[in-house]
């Protein structure tokens, strides 16, 4: 293959419905070529490699462009996903030095029943100082009864942010044991909250057989097209890493998708302070850029409520998307669901014979209440790729009889038993339900074209004549579709409103109740005029955005950007984010003129203030720079920031109670040659 004269960069992000990538120019950041293509949750790399191959053969005049590709960076949802899901491998978690107080307050039996989780004695005091010696004896014992059952361990200690030496003692014991990875909880978070560190830690290693599979589909597309870079993933604060070190911080992609856009947006917009709104197939992602920085979540990401305590991107994600679930109550009126449902027109256009079905339960006037849906296993899985593992003998019985072709909801479960049966396959991730959707919508309305209107239509007439109880007129079918526009549309206005207000939930009868009348395009209430606008500029990405979201800056009467490329905006991100740091090191003073500095490896002991605050910024310069050059980064730069607490009669620094040494280090992803 001949080389390729220009350096590229390749971002791919794998949503709940679409896979895309992005070419980018290495040196300009420009979007070179771009390309969609589905998500195939039973095996991610047939997806991967559809939306890499597609984004290569864009590039048109560069047959070998693979050769000039430097750097390939994903972003993902698949992390996020699994902990809202309750998804995870089986993990024992070790905890030392914690009591039956300490255990409760984890929250790890009420977020994962029937997880292992064991207490042996060990730990440390506020100091750093050894309160009880780890016992070794005990920690053989839980290797020996879980160690064959489990796929990684997570160990969390008493006050190992000032000490981690029993941490680091545990891991390399199990790892020399088991070789299973091994997650500890002060690589993740350097609060004191043993508690939340733990249920950290146990969430981490839960998802590390999950971002490994992505990892290895996307290394295997980079072997198929010939791709010698290095490997890189989009982090929940939006900053880049190694794969291979992410395989093993998994808990880190948390909201990586959103952060991915974020950065995207930016880099495709130019402006530096803006209101993101990124709609997907599932979900809508809202987030806010000042002053050119993302806002972050100090307190750590919160998914699936649970807090977790690595920090991410301070995002609001719902379930609003054109794959969004779509009912109706016997008004007619639209409700547009959190639930995905694969549209009927996408169905359709892969599988043909899904119209002459529709055709069929028109033809019947007793077809039921859920003609027009079907199901399906998810796309890239096959019959033997089932994995029946936890499931009752009855979900076993249906999902056996369940296809990779649609097949009619109403055939397939008569009765309602089979339904809640279809629900809980569904649920798990096991099956895929096919109904209308927002984006079938748009195509009765002709404001969508990609999939097969035909079958949009059909499914929308079944929806007058058995729901609506009327005769399904082309004018009934088209006020049925509008409203499903029109409710999208409300909602998705009502989302960035309460974005720019600081809220995340209104109550409707209040300020709540204006915003809705902004939302719907009304205008007024009683004798009052209501308009209610973001002051800053909205940047709206991601594939259905264009069909939304000209109607919601109408409506909100504020500035809407539709960037170029911004259907891609994530992969983007992906592809031009950077690399960063952050280490936090704290220096304690007893108040008599000892200063302990509290470093990732050990605790040390000065007499003069300054000194020891001297070595926490020397060792988190180090200790940040290390973990950058080690996560790909190349030249390093820094940012600083230490805060002083001191005694209330202090002249000088000598009179310091406590300092907070943070160093942030950033570079560039050092590129292949």
């Amino acid at each position: 293959m001949t080389g390729s004269t220009k350096s590229y960069l390749i971002g791919v992000d794998t949503g709940g419905t679409y896979t895309d990538a992005a070419v980018v120019d290495a040196a300009t950041s420009e979007v070179l070529a771009s390309a969609k293509a589905l998500t195939t949750r039973g095996d991610l790399a047939v997806g991967v490699c559809e939306a890499i191959e597609r984004a290569l053969s864009a590039l048109g005049g560069d047959a070998g462009a693979a050769s000039g590709v430097k750097l390939v960076s994903v972003s993902t949802t698949l992390a996020t996903n699994a902990v809202v899901e309750g998804h995870g491998s089986p993990v024992c978690v070790v905890l030392v030095g914690f009591d039956e107080t300490m255990v409760q307050r984890s929250g790890l039996s009420s977020a994962f029943p029937g997880l292992v989780v064991e207490c042996i004695a060990g730990g440390h005091d506020h100091n750093g100082g050894e309160v009880t010696r780890l016992d070794m004896d005990a920690l053989a014992g839980v290797v020996e009864k879980h160690g064959h059952a489990v796929e990684a361990f997570a160990v969390a200690s008493q006050f190992a942010v000032r000490n981690p030496a029993h941490e680091l003692a545990a891991r390399d014991f199990i790892t020399g044991k088991t070789l299973l990875p091994v997650t500890v909880s002060t690589e993740l978070a350097s609060a004191l909250d043993a508690p939340r560190r733990a249920l950290t830690a146990a969430l981490n290693a839960r998802l590390i057989s999950r971002i490994s599979l992505l990892i290895k589909a996307v290394q295997q597309a980079m072997e198929r097209f010939g791709i010698d870079a290095p490997l890189m993933m989009t982090k929940g604060d939006g900053s880049l890493a190694r794969a291979e070190t992410v395989a093993l911080r998994p808990i880190e992609t948390v909201l990586s998708g959103p952060a991915a856009s974020l950065v995207g947006a930016a880099t495709l917009s130019g402006l530096s302070d803006f209101i993101l709104s990124d709609m997907g197939g599932t979900t809508t992602d809202l987030g806010v850029l000042e002053n050119g920085r993302p806002q972050v979540n100090e307190q750590g990401a919160d998914v699936g409520g649970w807090r977790t305590m690595v920090q991410a991107i301070d995002v609001r994600t719902l379930g609003l998307g054109g794959d969004s679930e779509v009912g109706f109550d016997m008004k007619g009126i639209a409700s547009v669901g959190a639930r995905r449902s694969v549209p009927v027109s996408l169905v359709a256009s892969k599988f043909p014979h899904v119209i002459q079905q529709l055709q069929e339960d028109i033809s019947d006037a007793e077809s039921g209440s859920t003609a027009g849906q079907f199901v399906m296993l998810p796309l890239g899985r096959v019959e033997s790729d089932a994995n029946h593992a936890g499931l009752s003998r009855r979900e076993q019985e249906l999902l056996a009889s369940i296809t990779t072709e649609p097949l009619p909801l109403r055939k397939l479960a008569a009765g309602s038993g089979a339904h809640r049966t279809l629900e809980t396959l569904s649920r798990k991730g096991h099956v895929q339900l096919a109904g209308f959707t927002p984006s079938d919508a748009a195509h009765v309305l002709g404001l969508q074209d990609n999939w097969s209107r035909d079958a949009a239509v059909l499914a929308a007439r079944l929806l007058v004549r058995n729901v609506l109880q009327k005769a399904p007129s082309d004018e009934l079918v088209t006020l049925l579709s509008q409203g499903v526009w029109e409710e999208t549309v409300r909602l998705a206005g009502r989302a960035v409103l309460e974005t720019a207000l600081g809220h995340h939930a209104i109550e409707p009868g209040g300020a709540g109740g204006l915003i809705d009348v902004v939302c719907r395009g009304e205008g007024k209430r009683s004798l009052a005029r209501v308009s209610i606008s973001p002051q800053v500029p909205v940047v709206a990405v991601g594939g259905p955005v264009k069909i939304y979201y000209p109607e919601v800056g109408k409506r909100l009467g504020c500035e809407m950007v539709f960037p170029q490329s911004c259907e891609v905006a994530n992969a983007v991100g992906a592809a031009t984010g950077m690399i960063a740091r952050t280490v936090t090191i704290e220096v304690n003073g007893n108040g008599a003129g000892v200063f302990r500095v509290h470093g990732p490896q050990n605790v040390s002991q000065f007499a003069s203030a300054n000194e020891a605050i001297d070595e926490a910024n020397r060792l988190a310069r180090e200790t940040a720079a290390a973990e950058v050059n080690a996560m790909g980064g190349g030249q390093v730069s820094f940012a600083e920031d230490i805060e002083k607490f001191l005694l209330p009669d202090a002249v000088d620094d000598n009179g310091l109670l406590r300092a907070t040494v943070k160093i942030e280090a950033t570079a560039r992803p050092a590129l292949s040659l």
